[in-house]
């Protein structure tokens, strides 16, 4: 059986590094990143978020600017790590980035205001259809949709990950996921909403049906 650090090195060493308006978490620098927070730490941080035996994993889109960029984890942004707000991961006196105010990813914190009111927050593991941060070019600081070439990098992950998991049930977040999985042949127990763009309600709403029926 592998241990979640033995996990989150492979799931990485398929991802590719230095790709133009692509930025690898776990392997590119990120200028504003304080020098703690650099590969090896989120690396570190993805192994302790998989360390559980998931009833779900949630797949989203894409790692996002203020998001995952920083982190290393899914669906989650330095002021949830400090405010403790991660399960399995104890850094809430440590900041992540050089910015005057820590990072807030909007997705990211309405994801896990619904994990603790479903009560799964404890038995999720969050992941992307593409690992690596699609950004326009010359401009880091901002999200854009990766195209199908890009979301096919992020095919070996997946597999590794659900292979890793047989039990969880796999609920994917917005459609871009939804295609990677099918394309995949995974079995995708439900597709819901993604939390952006005014899209909270029905998230909360999908996954609590994505509950109901276990």
């Amino acid at each position: 059986m592998l241990t979640s650090n033995s996990l989150a090195l492979q799931l990485v060493a398929t991802l590719p590094s230095g790709v133009d308006g692509l930025f690898n978490p776990w392997a590119d620098t990120c200028p504003m990143d304080l020098p703690h927070n650099g590969p090896e730490a989120k690396i570190a941080r993805l192994a302790a978020h998989l360390d559980t035996v998931p009833r779900f994993i949630l797949c989203g889109e894409a790692p996002g600017y203020q998001g995952c960029r920083h982190s290393g984890v899914a669906f989650t942004s330095e002021r949830l790590l400090l405010e403790g707000a991660i399960p399995r991961i104890n850094e809430s006196m440590s900041r992540l980035t050089s910015r005057e105010l820590p990072f807030s990813e909007p997705s990211s914190t309405i994801v896990w205001k619904t994990l603790y009111k479903l009560g799964i927050a404890e038995s999720t593991v969050m992941w992307n259809a593409v690992q690596l941060h699609p950004h326009k070019a010359g401009d880091s600081s901002t999200n854009r949709t990766p195209r199908s070439d890009e979301i096919a990098l992020g095919r070996p992950a997946m597999q590794l990950l659900v292979g890793a998991f047989p039990d969880a049930k796999v609920v994917a977040i917005g459609k871009k996921a939804h295609e990677l999985l099918t394309d995949m042949g995974i079995n995708v127990t439900a597709s819901i909403r993604h939390p952006a763009n005014g899209g909270a309600r029905e998230f909360e709403a999908g996954l609590t049906q994505v509950m109901s029926q276990f």
